[in-house]
């Protein structure tokens, strides 16, 4: 007959078979902890971006943003107040200089133009009728001094004969003075009438050149009206593409707004902008390369604002090729402006690991399966590469690529 097994037997077996089993359970968990940290410290070669370190130029630069414009676009705005009554062409048309765009009404402004046209009209008539008024007017008084002249020599005549008769004893003072009295006022009256010449001369003059000039006034004007006719019949003013036009007919423009813009999409430009603290990096004729998808283009700073607007002071870059066919109106660039070059200073390719100047924690290739974090002082940049100031040696293959994963280790294997 079987012995029933005591209690406290059983529960001595039963606490050694929970032992085993988390002995067991132990060593499996160390088992996969250190094969995730194994595999957490080796990383493949092919997933790594590895360039070597070498000596080379840099030529130092800061990053701006710029977008692609026509090199030449010229906008067409109403010089009246008038309404839009027909429409010659869309919007990415082809057009000749001179080309109809636009039809306005235009009958209030033909009306003030004939008015206009009136008011020279009855101008240079008034300056026609001064003229002669005032050449009779003048020959008048001209020929009174003529007649005076005569008078005044005919008195002094009078008078040399009084004298001569006197001095034979057939005349008298009396009327020597009477003569003498008469030819002393006609050279007052002849004096007066000269002095009355010139100044009519004189006033004469300025009146006629006050009315020239309202005649001037008036052909300026009206010289003016036609230039506002001639402004409102909407026509291209160069060779080039539609990339704006007011199609509203009927509506009811001001004058000022803008009706078309015509634009050169064969040559381009680039409107850049850039951090208010790097424009003092900005000058004159700096060098700028233009980074258009992979692909680069060359042109220099030719005119920087001299404002900030919203923390950003904007620059205009005229390119070595502004017809090169990778430019597209519109399309937005990366670029970097030249501001310092370095001669025979290592570098390594640029890349997202790249954020600034300082210290950073980077992976050398120190042999075939292994690499080493070290400290790495950086420097200047510009598109393909980064100046190492220390921490690096020509030759030596360095990790390009994002390493953030392995931030904390001091070494990872290659695999």
């Amino acid at each position: 007959m079987d012995r029933e097994i005591p209690k406290d037997v059983q529960r001595r077996e039963a606490r050694k078979r929970w032992l085993k089993i988390g002995a067991v359970g132990g060593g499996v968990v160390g088992i996969v902890v250190l094969v995730i940290a194994l595999v957490g410290e080796s990383v493949k070669e092919s997933d790594l971006s590895i360039a070597p370190a070498e000596k080379g130029t840099i030529e130092s630069s800061v990053s701006a943003s710029g977008k692609i414009v026509p090199l030449y676009e010229q906008a067409i705005v109403s010089p009246v107040s008038t309404k839009i009554m027909e429409v010659y062409c869309n919007e990415g048309d082809q057009v000749e200089a001179g080309e109809s765009l636009l039809r306005l009404d235009l009958q209030s402004t033909e009306m003030e133009l004939r008015r206009a046209t009136d008011e020279v009209s009855m101008k240079r008539n008034e300056i026609e009728q001064a003229a002669l008024n005032n050449a009779t007017y003048l020959t008048d008084l001209e020929m009174k001094i003529k007649a005076k002249e005569m008078s005044v020599s005919h008195l002094k005549a009078e008078v040399a004969n009084e004298r001569r008769l006197d001095s034979i004893g057939s005349g008298t003072g009396d009327r020597i003075r009477e003569a003498q009295l008469a030819y002393e006022t006609g050279k007052l009256e002849l004096e007066q009438l000269r002095m009355q010449l010139h100044n009519e001369r004189k006033a004469h003059a300025a009146s006629f050149r006050s009315k020239q000039l309202e005649g001037t006034i008036s052909s300026r004007n009206l010289e003016e009206m036609q230039r506002t006719l001639d402004d409102a019949k909407v026509k291209a003013p160069r060779q080039g593409t539609v990339t704006f036009l007011n199609k509203s007919l009927g509506t009811s423009i001001s004058a000022g707004e803008k009706l078309a813009v015509v634009s050169d999409l064969t040559h381009f430009k680039i409107n850049g902008e850039i951090p208010e603290s790097n424009s003092g990096k900005l000058s004159i004729g700096s060098a700028v390369n233009v980074r258009i998808n992979r692909n680069m283009v060359k042109g220099h700073i030719s005119n920087i604002s001299p404002q900030s607007v919203n923390g950003l002071v904007q620059f205009t870059v005229l390119l070595e090729d502004d017809s090169d066919k990778l430019l597209r109106s519109g399309l937005r660039t990366d670029l970097n402006v030249v501001y310092d070059i370095h001669d025979g200073v290592v570098r390594i390719p640029n890349g997202s690991y790249f954020q600034g100047p300082g210290s950073y924690q980077l992976f050398v290739k120190t042999s075939d399966d292994k690499l080493e974090r070290r400290n790495v002082s950086l420097g200047d940049s510009n598109f393909d590469y980064v100046e190492v100031k220390s921490g690096i040696k020509p030759g030596e293959m360095v990790v390009v690529s994002d390493m953030a994963v392995y931030k904390d280790k001091k070494t990872v294997k290659l695999k």
